[in-house]
């Protein structure tokens, strides 16, 4: 292994929009193999056409799929004989192995901005997963989506908050989404180079220097 440390995350998969089996099988098989370190980032997606190509469910009630389809898969992690009977997913008891590494399977983080999307990340995500130029003043969004996890009657202690970073010059403001109990930033190539691979590890280097300053 060329780390033992590192996390491994998906930002974002779109996890309706594959086979739920083969799909909790893959994520469970990938937690091992990572010894546990495996996060999942999952959102509804945007494009209608693609949802409906591959769905047979209404894409306007996406957001109760993508639930459902998080606790079936889940369901599948934890249950010897796993079953599911939800509005728009079910399946008779079946057997999955391997099970995931971490206990219950690894954290599901919602990446949604709008209001529907928020208050489903505050109900059942294990964590919220926004970028910071759409949420408009951080600290206050901060606070109320705490207080939408409070509403859900969870404590928001254990909806963890990590967020998606376009303007990563400014250490300051790391420093305050630190204070503000958001737990990880995640740091993107510019869109200017996303097909550039030889600016990717100057970008990590650079941003390296700065994360003892934060921790």
């Amino acid at each position: 292994n060329a780390t033992s440390t590192l996390r491994l995350g998906t930002g974002i998969a779109l996890l309706m929009e594959r086979d739920i089996f083969s799909q909790a099988k893959t994520i469970a098989t990938l937690d091992r193999l990572s010894n546990g370190r495996l996060m999942i980032g999952t959102g509804v997606g945007w494009n209608r056409e693609e949802f409906e190509n591959i769905s047979p469910h209404p894409f306007n009630k996406r957001y109760a799929v993508l639930r459902e389809t998080v606790e079936a898969t889940r369901a599948i992690w934890t249950q010897d004989d796993a079953s599911y009977e939800g509005k728009y997913i079910r399946f008779e008891p079946i057997w999955a192995n391997p099970k995931p590494l971490q206990a219950g399977g690894p954290k599901i983080f919602l990446g949604t901005m709008g209001p529907l999307g928020i208050q489903h990340a505050a109900r059942w995500a294990d964590g919220w997963y926004p970028v910071d130029v759409g949420m408009g003043d951080v600290a206050q969004s901060v606070a109320s989506f705490k207080e939408l996890v409070k509403a859900a009657g969870r404590h928001p202690q254990d909806v963890e908050i990590n967020i998606q970073i376009m303007d990563t010059s400014n250490l300051d403001r790391l420093k305050e989404y630190r204070d503000l109990g958001i737990e990880r930033a995640t740091i993107g190539v510019a869109m200017d180079l996303w097909d550039q691979p030889e600016a990717v590890m100057p970008m990590i280097d650079k941003y390296a220097e700065i994360i003892p300053e934060l921790s």
